[in-house]
């Protein structure tokens, strides 16, 4: 089962992969084909009508398997207005090989054609895909009406057109412009639904059959993280200070180059304020590396649990807070992260030496913990050197502690106990001090605006990418502070 939103990561991470898009539509459209083969026997009509979009261009592949059925293709729109290559591409090919083809300019003039009676044996319905919200404007609502109307067996590339892949509901609702007489929202009544390498969840509510294609979407495209992972993370146009997060990082004493690192980072990753808790001793140290950081010194050169209350109320104006970069292993350490956790009810990214206290504390907070392998073991998780049979310790291990994990290494594993991802971005020469600062700070802004799991899994990968283009430009001599900067660039979806 794949949401919509996850299958359109997963087929971009499949494009980065190798295996582009006009493969991909060769391969849906044969199966669509298949599927008319199996609803109605050679020399029957099918219209297949067509949007102007992917959906619309597996209906144009279709037909060209279709050579031994009275096949026409009823495209929504004038052909120019195609909206992607791949399927421009293919209503040339069906014009070319003189297969019929239709243009429908008005939606009124739609004309299913068929046999004697009006209708078609079957109906392609390739208007709209998933990821569409909103209900059916012109003329993919008159076509839909129209399509309903018919005797046809329907057969639908991959939802039916005005119907959530999610929900199995109407995309419009009764205050949609797409309703009919009754009031229902408007959407295409499917006999049959081809869809593509996963079920969608809304699929079994319909009285459809519902056929799930193989169309060669590499099994690494779902089980590795990928530039498909970035989707939807872009900032809202209209979006104001505050709304992108706002993280508090607690940390420093023994050392302020790591909670340094992690809010400059938190603020590259695109968090819209980030404050730094740390010890007085190191302040003007932190503030010193950039004027973009808001610092609130705590009294002293560690810190303890006297500052808790302190900092569970600078955690209370936070999306998200970021524990343990540079915090050091003093004697106080272990008592304060112990009683901040146990009241903390929001989100933390857990990181260095705050780690150790996460499986004995009870806390209603939500955490992503950042260790490395060693540090897993010493939370008392377990490793392995096959990557594979690693990610299973690694969910196995997060599925008790209640809390998403992100173990660092050659391949780093993401789990939330339930689902598993691998990210393989990254190099050798970010075994160097301070790039798991930088990570815990990246994850810490990805949280503010999205789950843990997805924070933790898009964080690996931006970081490593990051860190493969410091390498890029010095090699093995990177150092954690050409990290940063690289980020923005690190976190686009190209």
């Amino acid at each position: 089962m794949i949401t919509t939103d996850r299958m359109a990561a997963v087929d971009a991470n499949a494009a980065a992969l190798g295996v582009p898009r006009k493969q991909l539509m060769e391969s849906s459209g044969n199966a669509v084909a298949r599927e008319v083969r199996a609803a109605a026997d050679p020399g029957a009509a099918v219209a297949l009508v067509c949007g102007r979009g992917n959906n619309g261009g597996d209906a144009l592949v279709a037909a060209r398997f279709l050579k031994a059925y009275d096949a026409t293709v009823h495209l929504l729109g004038r052909p120019e207005t195609i909206r992607t290559d791949i399927a421009r591409e293919n209503w040339a090919a069906l014009e070319r090989a003189e297969i019929p083809t239709e243009t429908v300019t008005d939606s009124a003039d739609l004309d299913l054609g068929g046999t004697s009676d009006g209708s078609p044996d079957v109906v392609v319905d390739a208007m709209l895909g998933s990821g569409v919200s909103g209900g059916l404007r012109e003329p993919e609502r008159t076509a839909a009406e129209a399509i309903n109307a018919s005797d046809a067996t329907v057969v639908a590339v991959d939802v039916p057109s005005g119907v959530d892949a999610d929900t199995g509901h109407p995309t419009g609702g009764p205050d949609s412009v797409a309703v009919d007489a009754g009031g229902d929202a408007v959407a295409v009544n499917a006999d049959r639904v081809v869809t593509f390498h996963d079920e969608k969840p809304g699929l079994s509510a319909l009285d459809a059959t519902v056929t799930v294609a193989d169309i060669g979407i590499p099994a690494a495209a779902e089980r590795y993280v990928g530039p498909g992972d970035l989707l939807g993370l872009d900032r809202d146009p209209d979006s104001h200070k505050g709304d992108n997060g706002e993280v508090l990082v607690v940390g420093g004493g023994p050392y302020a180059g790591a909670p340094t690192l992690s809010a400059l980072a938190a603020l590259r990753a695109g968090a819209d304020l980030v404050r730094v808790a740390c010890p007085g001793s190191v302040a003007s140290e932190v503030q010193g590396f950039s004027p973009n950081l808001i610092v609130r010194p705590l009294p002293g050169d560690r810190v303890g649990p006297s500052h808790a209350e302190r900092i569970a109320s600078l955690a209370a104006g936070s999306d998200v807070v970021v524990l343990g970069p540079g915090l050091g292993d003093g004697d106080g350490t272990e008592a304060f992260v112990r009683e901040f956790l146990t009241g903390y009810a929001g989100h933390a990214v857990v990181d260095a030496d705050a780690l150790g206290v996460v499986p004995e504390v009870d806390t209603d907070a939500d955490l992503i913990c950042t260790p490395h392998q060693g540090e897993l073991v010493g939370m008392g998780g377990a490793t392995a050197a096959d990557p594979d049979e690693r990610a299973e310790l690694v969910r196995e291990f997060a599925a008790d502690l209640g809390h998403a994990l992100l173990v660092k290494g050659a391949v780093d594993v993401v789990s939330d106990g339930d689902d598993v991802r691998l990210n393989r971005t990254g190099n050798p020469g970010m075994t160097v001090g301070g790039t798991g600062d930088v990570l815990a700070g990246t994850v810490g802004a990805l949280a503010a605006v999205t789950d843990p799991f997805r924070a933790a899994a898009v964080g690996a990968y931006a970081v490593g990418r990051a860190g493969d283009a410091a390498a890029d430009a010095n090699g093995t001599g990177l150092v954690a502070t050409d990290l940063p900067d690289r980020l923005p660039e690190a976190m686009r979806n190209e």
